[in-house]
């Protein structure tokens, strides 16, 4: 049983106290199951270009052709219960993304695969974090790239660091 201690603090941070640490730890393993970052998508997509997963935008095709990861499978997902089986293996795990952290799209994608079967992360920040920390994207042009955000990503680093 999951117990949450109280406080009577009035510091609006501790008032919920945090949870033991074994809760906390089972919690953040829990996410790390489910989400991956932007930043971990493209280090592994760069390192061989053999990742063992496969991108997929959920996004309009519309949205698609402003820009998306390379190497993507685009897939919206309304479209998903009847054309994944034609475009995923279901032995390969699949990283779903959308907008960005204020759309639910790529939850909403990864909610339908799981649903067939499918393994599947949540690729956190979206396209528009991946376009923001300075990652090459497709266009209905060809290649872009834009200057990486120094509120998202490190200015002189390959990573923050964490």
């Amino acid at each position: 049983m999951t117990t949450t201690p109280t406080t009577t603090t009035a510091d609006p941070v501790l008032r919920v106290a945090p949870a033991a640490p074994a809760e906390a730890a089972a919690y953040f393993r829990a996410s790390l199951v489910f989400h991956a970052d932007v930043s971990d998508v493209a280090a592994a997509l760069a390192a061989d270009g053999e990742s063992g997963f496969v991108v997929l935008d959920s996004r309009s095709t519309e949205s698609w052709d402003q820009g998306h990861v390379p190497g993507a499978v685009h897939l919206p997902t309304a479209l998903i219960p009847e054309q994944a089986e034609q475009l995923l293996d279901k032995s390969v795990p699949v990283v779903t993304y959308c907008w960005g952290p204020g759309c639910n799209g790529a939850t909403r994608a990864a909610l339908a695969l799981a649903e067939l079967g499918y393994r599947v992360k949540e690729m956190l920040g979206g396209f528009e974090y991946w376009a923001r920390e300075g990652f090459e994207f497709e266009t209905g042009q060809g290649r872009e790239r834009r200057e990486a955000d120094p509120l998202t990503a490190p200015a002189d680093a390959e990573n923050c660091g964490c």
